[in-house]
């Protein structure tokens, strides 16, 4: 199966190898996810899986339950699932394998496999051109009028504007990153818990969308 799954970020911490270096991981808990929908050519036009993840608790689920509209409801009954706070829409070549209600766990991966994570990086606010986009500051002497100044932004009287995308200061992070190539160390299929060599984006108890690396 080569469909992604949803889960959680726990945080990061260190193991150590048999030579004794220690390694960087984060933890991830993932799953189980409930194939909620199954799309085909004849009836969408494109074959994909929809995947549902809900880590709330039933008391959780119940109180989301009563808001939910009817084809939201129908939805969900159609695949054999209460509430799925998560839908994820992954493209694949054939929908043969898949059924509707099947859950698709972390048995699925296994160790050494690599992966690419995607998820929300950790937001900053509002940041100048010197942290967002690295820009060299200015002498920091008494007479300098300008330490971490942007400077001029214009090209004189022609073109007489400002070039679009031009870099400057604004809103660092809150955006969605994908870590490509992360090397799976190890696959807790007792805690649901994927052990991933180095980091993936945002803080403790992101969202993450984990996918087979295509690479």
């Amino acid at each position: 199966m080569s469909i992604g799954i949803l889960g959680n970020k726990i945080g990061m911490t260190q193991i150590f190898d048999e030579k004794g270096f220690a390694i960087p991981v984060t933890l991830i808990k993932v799953g189980p996810c409930v194939v909620t929908q199954i799309k085909n050519l004849e009836t969408d036009g494109y074959s994909a899986v929809q995947v549902g993840f809900s880590p709330l608790s039933e008391t959780e689920q119940e109180v989301k339950l009563n808001k939910l509209n009817k084809p939201l409801l129908g939805h969900f009954k159609k695949a054999g699932t209460t509430f799925c706070k998560y839908v994820r829409e992954y493209r694949v070549n054939e929908t043969d394998n898949y059924l509707l209600g099947q859950t698709y766990d972390i048995n699925n991966f296994e160790s050494g496999q690599s992966v690419e994570v995607s998820g929300k990086s950790i937001g900053k606010g509002f940041a100048g051109t010197v942290k967002r986009h690295k820009f060299t500051r200015g002498p920091m002497a008494h007479g300098s009028k300008n330490h971490r100044a942007p400077g001029s932004i214009g090209a004189g009287t022609t073109p007489g504007r400002v070039y679009p995308g031009k870099r400057m200061a604004g809103r660092l992070g809150a955006k969605n990153t994908t870590v490509k190539g992360l090397k799976i160390l190890k696959v807790d299929s007792k805690e649901n818990i994927l052990v991933v060599k180095g980091n993936v984006p945002g803080k403790p108890g992101n969202l993450l969308n984990i996918k087979p690396s295509k690479y």
